[in-house]
């Protein structure tokens, strides 16, 4: 057997462990500029006084923390991304409640105390972690909103996304106006 000269082994080696370091590098998961899903609601704030005028309305946005697989026993985790949209580039659309229920339909949270606005064009996102499961395979939103007369209903939707491995799993709903 024919021996590598230990020169050309070490370039190899060195090959090897720079490619493999620049690999690990480019995998990382970049930190986001303002944090997913961190809506400031206190920042976004009206008086109720200020709403009494506009038409009001209810969505109904079934949203999946989890999802079956392969049986009834085996659950997959998924991150849910919930978007709020303003799709009038005139005029803002007010959030007056927003509340997450689970499965079996019981209140998880609610996540304003106040109505908010949504500004013209905007989309306003809550996250839902892979690792908070309490919603389970049925979770759902209710958002109570307002608008003037003539601007479009906000558009409610919902992206959940999860990965394992080379595996990956994605799909959107879309909210429901119920009201």
């Amino acid at each position: 057997m024919k021996q590598i000269p230990m020169r050309l082994l070490l370039r190899i080696t060195s090959i090897f462990s720079i490619f493999a370091l620049i690999l690990l590098c480019s995998c990382r998961e970049l930190e986001p500029e303002n944090g997913p899903g961190s809506v400031k609601w206190g920042d976004r704030t009206v008086k109720s006084a200020t709403l009494d005028s506009l038409m009001s309305g209810e969505t109904y946005l079934s949203v999946y923390s989890q999802i079956y697989s392969s049986k009834e026993k085996r659950t997959h985790n998924l991150t849910a991304t919930v978007s709020v949209r303003n799709t009038n580039n005139l005029d803002s659309v007010y959030i007056e409640k927003v509340e997450y229920y689970n499965t079996a339909g019981k209140l998880i949270k609610s996540f304003i105390n106040q109505p908010v606005f949504i500004s013209p064009m905007e989309t306003i996102e809550i996250v839902l972690s892979e690792d908070v499961l309490k919603g389970g395979t049925g979770a759902n939103f209710l958002f109570y909103w307002k608008k003037k007369d003539r601007t479009p209903e906000p558009f409610f939707e919902a992206l959940m996304i999860s990965t394992s491995g080379q595996q990956g799993i994605s799909f959107t709903t879309q909210g429901r106006q119920i009201k």
